[in-house]
């Protein structure tokens, strides 16, 4: 299949199902974490897309493509920390945490 914009590519439509996917698991973390937890899974999940869209833009320079990927990357291990973060504050269920991990896993 020929990819035409990021929005095409598998991974880019994996990392939006993943970001949404925190967003609505994080509307249950406490009113305390609005500003801190709350806020920094949700914009490392969402920086995973963006720079996979910002990789799409600079692909015909090569440094520059893999340097936003890269990014990407960064972003998604940031994600998985604050995952864990909120597991081990308890604001996750372990089902609900296995899920996210086995969908976060689908990333790399």
């Amino acid at each position: 299949m020929k990819i035409y914009d990021y929005q095409d590519s598998e991974v880019y439509q994996k990392a939006f199902e993943f970001q949404q996917s925190i967003f609505h698991v994080s509307q249950q973390f406490p009113k305390e974490e609005l500003f801190s937890l709350t806020d920094q899974i949700r914009r490392s999940s969402r920086s995973v897309g963006a720079c996979i869209a910002g990789a799409w833009e600079k692909r015909r320079y090569v440094n520059h493509f893999r340097s936003k990927l890269s990014d990407a990357l960064s972003e998604h291990a940031e994600t998985k920390h604050w995952l864990c973060t909120a597991r081990a504050c308890e604001y996750v269920d372990v089902g609900t945490y296995s899920d996210l991990e086995s969908s976060h896993g689908e990333l790399r």
